[in-house]
């Protein structure tokens, strides 16, 4: 940090402060209340309540700040961490719950990865760019893949891991985030309800999973690695002795509209994989009345997420040289390469941004 940094940051320091309770103790939030009213001393206070808890608390924790935290001069927002229940049944219930203390424009219920710069990408990509819009859809796209892989495994963390699950843990929000962005119709603006709009309009046309488009599995030790490397999931002391619980999941889900039937949705997630890699591939269909001899391998978009944010494009061109011979080449536009002296947001930056701003684009409802 620059010198002048480090005194907005010790001025943004002192202004902090510390308020210890229980969760489900009406008296600990009215210490609170009393607190936060002492600190703006009758001048608008606006106040942002951050649930990052165990998700077990999260009605005792909401019930008492709607009784007793509530700004009467500024407005309340609260934002709600993942996961938002384990099943339909208990998510229910939770919505239900926060519905009956605040509004829905009160509500953030967050995923970081609406916060990165590839994933908002998507949709200036999409939409500000002529030359997809065309290709965009069953005709021209012959698969899309979505992938996320960790090179790590659980080290030590196997205890809230195993209550959840690869599928809860990311394939549930972060994949699916992403496919509502490949997939979803031009929104009417970026208002918020009309992006939320067309991604609710996509999850309901996902069809329903079929068991032989599901392939799940567990990562066990490699006997020539080093470390942790050497461990599977099962030899992690914080895991329950015997568990099934995925470590690694692939599914196939079709979305049945005009635009995208047939079309298989790829969603690819991972523990102690080979690579830490994110990103959206999008594979074109062989070109038609092929003159090659088979040398034409299929275009693809990839959009990287993480690391080394990036587009590119995979594309056949003539080898250089005196023969007439197709090569596969990429045009790349690598971030770090492009933008050198700028310095991409954190997700969770953008997002608590957005939340004091009052936009829920990047947001889920």
């Amino acid at each position: 940090a620059t010198p002048e940094e480090k005194l907005k940051l010790e001025d943004f320091f002192a202004r902090n402060s510390y308020v210890a309770g229980q969760y489900d103790d009406a008296a600990s939030y009215q210490r609170l209340n009393s607190h936060m009213n002492a600190l703006h001393l009758g001048s608008q206070a606006n106040r942002l309540f951050y649930l990052a808890l165990p998700p077990t608390v999260y009605e005792a924790v909401t019930k008492n700040i709607h009784e007793s935290c509530m700004s009467q001069i500024g407005w309340n927002r609260i934002i709600v961490e993942k996961p938002f229940g384990r099943d339909l049944q208990s998510s229910d219930r939770l919505s239900n719950h926060i519905f009956s203390l605040f509004r829905e424009d009160q509500i953030y219920r967050i995923d970081h990865y609406l916060g990165k710069e590839m994933v908002q990408n998507l949709m200036v990509l999409r939409f500000a760019n002529r030359i997809f819009g065309p290709i965009w859809n069953r005709d021209n796209i012959a698969c899309v893949i979505l992938t996320f892989k960790e090179p790590f495994g659980t080290e030590g963390r196997g205890g809230y891991f195993d209550e959840f699950g690869i599928i809860r843990d990311v394939m549930q929000n972060h994949l699916l985030q992403m496919l509502c962005l490949v997939a979803m119709e031009k929104p009417a603006s970026t208002n918020s309800d009309d992006v939320r709009d067309e991604k609710v309009k996509v999850l309901k046309c996902i069809s329903e999973v079929q068991a032989n488009n599901v392939v799940l599995g567990q990562y066990v030790g490699n006997p020539d690695g080093e470390g942790e490397a050497t461990k599977g999931y099962l030899d992690d002391p914080t895991v329950p002795r015997g568990s099934t619980t995925a470590t690694f999941a692939a599914v196939v889900l079709y979305v049945e509209n005009e635009r995208w039937d047939g079309v298989p949705f790829i969603l690819r997630c991972g523990k102690a994989l080979n690579e830490r890699k994110a990103e959206v591939r999008l594979q074109f269909h062989d070109v038609a009345g092929d003159i090659f001899h088979q040398q034409c391998k299929r275009n693809e978009l990839v959009i990287r997420v993480q690391p080394n944010e990036a587009v590119y494009t995979k594309m056949m061109t003539k080898k250089p040289g005196m023969f007439f011979n197709p090569e596969e080449s990429e045009l790349d536009l690598t971030y770090g390469n492009r933008y050198k002296n700028v310095k991409l947001p954190d997700a969770y930056e953008r997002l608590i941004l957005d939340v004091f701003c009052g936009s829920q684009m990047h947001f889920v409802r």
